[in-house]
């Protein structure tokens, strides 16, 4: 019996022996520093299957328990990084794997400077904001905007070293709204996962625009199984605000699919004040616009990898905006005679609803890759708008209404080709053909004795535009011992016919050109290094601006188009010094050839003061900026620097010569404090500026946020005290026959509680696609 027991026993301790668990650990670093959140997958070698998988810690430490005894692979990935795979292994014991990984990036001689809250890190064509980690309540766009080091967000619009033609891009794409002040004001926030600003845009990009491109880059699900989020948010502006939303998501073998739904109510208010001269008179001028959009949204998108090199993918959103407000204005008028009053009231009712397919199909390899992409856009856009006398008015004023629909149907194609010859050598070529189709149909009405509103056939037009854009391009990165370069050329055709219903007459015009751009880098020493880029680009004008409505806000005060406004062409030249692999000093220069810039005159006779867009004689901007991390304060993490810059507007015709000096400081800091509860502040301070036409004073702005995470890190509650100080523009406009103060501002404090929490699946795979750009969608704007 005992020699039958002992037998038994020593088999069991042999099975027990053959599946012997182990430890598999690790490091996981970049530059010698540790990288959080990298997805850290153990694949059985014989089957090719996921065994498992975990991502990286604060430490940048990974580790397996309990693994059987076999052969095993490692796969290392994090979006903005190269994927690295090690060797197979036998596993029989503990084992350690540490892994080193290598920035993955278009242009060369990226730099990287650390931060856990947010993540910065530039190249020669970008900076790079990540928000996923970032502590800052952001309700929408707009808020984003502000984490961009630089950016200067008011309610004139955004603005970086005292340029305002600034683009932005969705994935690569163009926004689907059509107003640069809708999208920073409804396009919620809550699926952002970092933001591109790029500076020189290379020549895979749409030579669009003077200004830096703004890429948003929306969150994209990279984890293996299921998994998902759902956020709730409730603050106060003006009034309780509240929004809510889900995502879900799997990564399974050849399927990844995803799908979120999103309701956002917000609250704020925007206030203008001017106060003008005319003939003699002192016209007071105050309006206060209330804000409350509704925007539900959903979306979809399916990836299917038909092999490890081939994938095709659909993606669908649907975005429906609705704004119902009442904006109230009210001029007091003194003059010799007397006081009188001009009250009034505009009334908005305004629905959006925006329709986007995006298939594509991709071919990668470790050498070339391959992206066809086609994409849909289907955009309505039905406004109505009512302004009336209010009581107390003591100057009279026939009420006007106003129909403003827009409808907008883009479709663009796009195939990039790509192929790494050598490490130091890969070259790019693709080409994009872009159809744009536009009806915008103004009605306007004007009420009688009766108080039926009749309609004004001569204040009414129907406005078309048909526009194509065909391109090509290629690009080449060369890297030759200290030396590397980065160059373009891209090629476009674009033919635009705008027709006008009231007049019957139709405009063409035909634009075909070439665009270079260039970037030349060279390390001068172990510390410091030196780049200069250059970029030739086109700013078209706005679908709307060349539409000759007029658009009243307030019985004085309107929009006018400009059908004979010409294209805008801008050289940019920058110089950057980095030391010790950081951002350190940046030269910035452009002059632009014809730039459109938003006039403000003012009718003696009617006392109206109307906006219109003219093209310029002259238009320069010179910036100098120092840029740093603040890890030199124990435990901060966060980034500060200073911006100095010049501008110059000329129009001779228009007798329009401004020219001023600015300076402008931003920083943005994260620490911990007790309880492991983090906290991140945001701020700006600008001695003045140019904004347009506007000569502003000084102007700052603090955001504060707290954060602390439970249920090992699947729950996160944020509180966030934004517009703590918030001093918006105040300055003079004063050219031509124009003297007037303005202010304007935004509503105050803003207090707000989010809480999120993650399930499912809690590591991945990388499998990122960056969507095409494209750039008619931004120059249809409806002023929503």
């Amino acid at each position: 019996m005992k020699t039958l027991t002992k037998t038994i026993f020593i088999l069991l301790l042999g099975v027990i022996s053959t599946q012997a668990q182990n430890k598999i650990s690790g490091k996981i670093t970049e530059n010698n520093l540790p990288l959080e959140y990298a997805n850290v997958i153990l694949y059985n070698q014989s089957t090719k299957e996921v065994v498992t998988g975990t991502i990286s810690d604060k430490q940048g430490v990974y580790a397996f328990n309990s693994i059987k005894n076999g052969t095993y692979y490692i796969e290392v990935s994090m979006l903005g990084f190269k994927t690295k795979t090690s060797k197979e292994f036998q596993l029989s014991t503990d084992k350690e794997l540490n892994f080193t990984l290598n920035e993955e990036a278009e242009s060369l001689n990226e730099v990287v400077v650390k931060s856990k809250r947010p993540v910065i890190r530039q190249t020669a064509e970008k900076l790079i904001v990540d928000l996923e980690n970032s502590e800052m309540i952001n309700s929408n766009l707009k808020d984003v905007m502000k984490r961009v080091p630089g950016v200067i967000v008011t309610n004139n619009g955004i603005s970086y070293a005292g340029q305002n033609n600034i683009r932005i891009l969705i994935n690569g794409k163009t926004t689907d709204y059509m107003d640069m002040s809708t999208l920073l004001r409804d396009m919620p926030a809550d699926n952002i996962a970092r933001v591109e600003m790029v500076e020189q845009p290379g020549a895979e990009f749409d030579a669009a625009g003077s200004g830096p491109v703004i890429n948003i880059i929306l969150k994209k699900n990279v984890r293996l199984g299921t998994n998902g989020t759902v956020v709730g948010w409730v603050g106060e502006d003006e009034g309780v605000e509240y929004g809510t939303s889900a995502s879900i998501g799997s990564y399974k073998n050849k399927l990844n699919w995803q799908a979120s739904a999103g309701y956002s109510s917000p609250t704020w208010r925007e206030d203008l004040f001017i106060k003008r001269t005319v003939d003699g008179a002192t016209y007071d001028q105050a309006t206060i616009e209330p804000y409350n959009p509704k925007t539900a949204r959903v979306s979809g998108s399916v990836d299917y990898y038909i092999t490890e090199e081939h994938t095709i993918g659909v993606g669908v959103r649907n975005i429906n905006t609705n704004s119902d407000r009442n904006s109230k204005s009210s001029n007091i008028i003194t003059s010799n005679n007397g006081t009188d009053y001009l009250l009034s009231q505009n009334s908005f009712n305004r629905d959006q609803v925006v329709f986007n397919v995006n298939p594509y199909y991709e071919y990668k390899t470790d050498k070339q890759k391959l992206a066809v992409d086609f994409n849909f856009v289907d955009y309505t856009n039905d406004n109505l708008n009512t302004i009336s006398s209010l009581d107390g008015s003591t100057v009279p004023y026939t009420n006007q209404r106003y129909l403003q629909d827009g409808e907008y149907q883009i479709k663009t194609y796009k195939i990039d080709y790509s192929k790494q010859f050598t490490e130091n050598f890969k070259l790019s070529f693709g080409s994009k053909y872009a159809d744009v189709d536009t009806d915008s149909d103004l009605m306007s009405f004007s009420e009688d004795t009766n108080g039926e509103f009749v309609f004004n056939e001569d204040a009414s037009n129907r406005f078309l535009v048909e526009e194509n854009i065909f391109a090509l391009y290629s690009k080449l990165n060369i890297t030759s011992g200290e030396w590397s370069f980065s160059g373009g050329l891209r090629f476009e055709d674009s033919n635009t016919k705008g027709t006008s219903n009231s007049t019957n007459e139709t405009r063409e015009r035909k634009i075909s050109k070439l665009f270079p751009s260039a970037s030349v880098s060279k390390k001068l020493g172990e510390s410091l290094s030196a780049n200069v880029a250059y970029s030739y680009r086109i700013s078209r004008p706005s679908y709307s601006t060349l539409n000759s409505f007029v658009t009243y806000y307030d019985p004085l005060s309107s929009d006018v188009g400009n059908e004979n406004l010409k294209p805008a062409f801008t050289n940019n030249y920058q110089f950057n010094l980095t030391f010790d692999g950081q951002p350190f000093f940046t030269i910035g220069y452009s002059e632009t050839k014809d730039a459109m810039f938003q006039y403000v005159s003012q009718n003696t006779e009617t006392a109206e003061i109307s906006r219109t867009t003219i093209n310029l004689t002259d238009s320069e901007n010179w910036n100098f900026r120092l840029f740093g991390p603040l890890s030199f304060i124990k435990g901060v993490d966060g980034y500060t620097g200073f911006i100095v810059n010049y501008n110059k507007l000329e129009s001779v015709p228009d007798n329009l010569n401004l020219d001023k000096w600015s300076l402008i400081w931003f920083t943005q800091a994260s620490y911990e404090l007790p309880w492991e509860i983090n906290a991140e502040i945001s701020g700006n301070y600008g001695t003045g500026a140019l904004d347009g036409g506007l000569d502003v004073d000084w102007f700052a702005g603090i955001d504060f946020s707290l954060g602390k995470t439970f249920l090992d890190d699947r729950l996160k509650v944020n509180l966030g005290l934004s517009k703590i100080l918030n001093r918006g523009y105040v300055g003079k406009i004063n050219y031509n026959n124009l003297n007037a103060d303005i202010e304007s501002n935004e509503s105050r404090r803003n207090v707000q509680l989010r809480v999120s929490y993650s399930f499912g699946s809690r590591y991945g795979k990388q499998k990122n696609r960056e969507n095409s750009s494209k750039e008619e969608q931004n120059r249809i704007e409806d002023n929503n």
